[in-house]
């Protein structure tokens, strides 16, 4: 019975942080360059118990695991010259007020009072050698990334791929960071599409679907919870009545 009870619950817990992925999935599903986060779940084998402190043989806890699906969403044109996407691997590079940078598919730019090339949040756009500052004039941006106003080369921009993304660390919606030690490499097989935006690779339908779904397998989980602790309280009780 409490074995039982055990199974039921660790199966639950899982289930909640599926609902916080896919809830968090969906609320970035209209954010430009957006990754959805999926849960892997797996009840762990016997072998990988053994190496786990427990406290007892029938104990099988749930492994849940959120990993980021990388794939590329679609180009929306929105003719703007200061939106870019990028088409293939690789990420544009970012750095903040503090000087600490950051990896992001989010290519709706704009150019702040100083000329420089910025983020919606601010964060400056980098160039193989720096920020991206642009006189006034007409902005061009090649294929390969090499920025122009009036038909002058100003730079290029950064754009860099890591051989393992799932080493990558979440920062915020949209924004990575490369711990330490992971390198950086220029990516090669790209094009960068001006007055283009990437859109988040969210399917809400399917999201929606996998929502409804662990919820039901929660529930039932739930349901099974409950019917096996009133089948023990009833137990406790009438051997209680028994005994006296």
């Amino acid at each position: 019975m409490i074995k039982g009870i055990y199974n039921s619950a660790s199966a639950m817990i899982p289930r909640i942080r599926q609902q916080e992925v896919i809830a968090n999935n969906i609320a970035n599903a209209s954010t430009p360059g957006f990754k959805k986060d999926s849960v892997f779940m797996s009840e762990l084998g016997r072998a990988q118990i053994n190496n786990l402190p427990r406290k007892s043989d029938w104990e099988r806890p749930m492994l849940d695991q959120v990993y980021t699906d990388y794939g590329q969403g679609s180009l929306d044109q929105t003719g703007n010259p200061m939106d870019i996407a990028i088409d293939g691997p690789g990420f544009f590079v970012t750095q903040d007020a503090a000087g600490e940078n950051a990896l992001t598919r989010d290519g709706v730019f704009t150019r702040d009072g100083l000329g420089f090339l910025v983020t919606t949040d601010g964060e400056m756009v980098q160039s193989d050698s720096g920020p991206i500052q642009l006189p006034q004039g007409e902005v061009s941006i090649s294929d390969d990334g090499i920025v122009s106003v009036d038909g002058e080369e100003i730079s290029r921009l950064s754009v860099v791929i890591v051989d393992d993304p799932t080493t990558l660390e979440k920062v915020r919606p949209g924004k990575y960071k490369a711990p330490e030690g992971v390198e950086l490499t220029a990516a090669l097989d790209f094009a960068v599409r001006q007055g283009y935006i990437e859109s988040s690779n969210v399917d809400v339908v399917m999201q929606m679907v996998e929502m409804i779904s662990s919820y039901r397998n929660y529930e039932a989980d739930s349901k099974a919870l409950q019917t096996q602790d009133e089948s023990l309280g009833r137990l406790i009780n009438d051997v209680g009545r028994t005994q006296l």
